[in-house]
């Protein structure tokens, strides 16, 4: 059997053309199960995009071929690729919404950084990544251009813009009362809800989504409500169901869950301070939840070094105290957790705190290690509607594989830890986890004034 390491250039392994399939060995290390079971000195054989045998029969399979590049993972966790399953990809990390409305307005340049970020996610083990909504609908051409292997990056699957009433969704008087601004598309009529929604389902988009509540102006005492009718949310549904495309809320209170969760909606991103009423509903339809504290928990862990208001940490603080016990009881009556990082904000920047909403899960959730890595690798494919075929490492599942040094079913911290990530293959190519030599420079009215510092590991003291 040949050994050999192919040359890495830009994103993935550098081949030719006619050589994009690989055969890949990786051997001598931990496999993880779905369960949490760790195979010791096990064999994974993968080619292409396809894991094709595990154990004996790997070693078997591999002996028979003549050019397998092989992998030493001995002393190293062999594990499923994370899944994000709420990420922003197109936001560039912003420090506002002043910033992300009316300073991304160059749809090719934000194309074009975002290329470059999908890359940092990648680097972070994250090989698949869910984007609900995007500037310029930009996620649907990334997402094309990734499967295409033009740019590398995770799998992606997207929105288009979201879906906002002109009440508005977390940006109050920012949002107009019709049109386009930044990453929403505001409906004002039943007919202009029918329409947006079959457009974007011809755009391509994965799924559709509504942001379910907003922030009124005046009214920020009573945190988020909903400003969409039951009715509206049950057209949005039939539309898109009766397409075959299914619908995605940001809901955080008690009464927009409840509507979304009996308008038919797949999947809820937050589902924040439930009451009895909406645990029962999740629960009745086992609806897929995204909590994505990770935004509030940096905030309230690491405001102090970028000036956030004390009040914003209080409130972030008590928002993750006061779901944590319906969240988890949902959970434990069988509805799946997703793990989601927000990634795109200066809280949340891509490849930094992929693995932070596990942290939350384990500490303020009650979930166990395990149970937490499940939300980011097989329940994480729910998100991009790819079940059986991501999120485990299994005979005929994707090639979606990470390496790492420890054990992180006793401590998913070290999924943050770059300097633990030894391997990342992704659609069954290894990834050059080296970052650009070149970081970029300024862009020209592409920031406002800056008032928080980008908040990587480096600057708050992490990994």
């Amino acid at each position: 059997m040949q050994r050999h390491l192919a040359p890495m250039r830009g994103g993935f392994c550098a081949k030719k053309a006619d050589e994009m399939t690989e055969t890949i060995l990786i051997e001598n290390g931990n496999v993880l199960a779905e369960d949490g079971a760790f195979s010791p000195a096990c064999s994974v054989l993968l080619n292409g995009d396809n894991i094709v045998a595990t154990g004996a029969a790997a070693d078997q399979q591999a002996g028979q071929i003549s050019n397998v590049t092989a992998i030493d993972a001995t002393g190293l966790t062999v594990m499923p690729g994370l899944i994000d399953a709420h990420c922003h990809i197109s936001f560039d990390e912003v420090n506002s919404n002043d910033e992300l409305f009316f300073h991304r307005d160059r749809p090719a340049l934000a194309a074009i950084i975002a290329a470059r970020n999908v890359q940092k996610v990648l680097r972070a083990g994250v090989t698949s990544i869910f984007d609900a909504d995007s500037i310029h609908e930009l996620s649907i051409d990334l997402r094309d251009g990734i499967e295409a292997n033009v740019v590398a990056g995770p799998r992606i699957k997207t929105g288009g813009y979201a879906l906002l009433t002109s009440v508005g969704g977390t940006a109050g008087r920012l949002i107009p009362d019709e049109g386009i601004i930044g990453y929403g598309k505001i409906v004002r009529t039943h007919d202009e809800i029918v329409i947006e929604t079959r457009r974007q389902i011809k755009a391509g988009v994965d799924w559709i989504k509504v942001h379910v509540t907003g922030l009124i102006p005046g009214q920020h005492d009573r945190g988020e409500v909903s400003v969409w009718s039951f009715e509206e949310l049950e057209l949005v549904c039939k539309v898109a169901h009766d397409l075959g495309v299914p619908v995605v809320g940001h809901c955080r209170g008690p009464a927009s869950v409840v509507d979304a969760a009996r308008a038919g909606f797949d999947m809820i991103l937050h589902a924040t301070l439930m009451d009895d009423a909406a645990l029962e509903a999740v629960v009745e339809r086992k609806i897929p939840i995204v909590p994505t504290f990770t935004f509030q928990a940096n905030l309230i862990e690491y405001g102090d070094k970028v000036g956030a208001d004390p009040h914003i940490q209080d409130v972030f603080r008590r928002e993750i105290a006061d779901s944590a016990e319906n969240l988890k009881a949902a959970y434990d009556a069988g509805v799946p957790l997703l793990s989601g990082s927000e990634s795109g904000f200066s809280v949340t920047p891509y490849g930094e705190w992929h693995h932070k909403e596990m942290e939350v899960f384990v500490r303020d959730i009650g979930l166990t290690p395990v149970q937490a890595i499940q939300t980011a690798t097989i329940n994480g494919a729910k998100a991009m509607k790819m079940e059986g075929e991501i999120g485990a490492i299994k005979k005929g599942l994707r090639a979606d594989i990470i390496c790492i040094d420890g054990d992180p079913t006793y401590d998913v911290s070290i999924l943050g830890d770059k300097s633990r990530l030894k391997h990342v293959i992704a659609r069954g190519r290894q990834v050059d986890l080296t970052p650009p030599a070149i970081d970029r420079s300024a862009i020209s009215g592409w920031r406002t004034n800056n008032y928080g510092q980008i908040m990587t590991q480096d600057f708050v003291g992490g990994h």
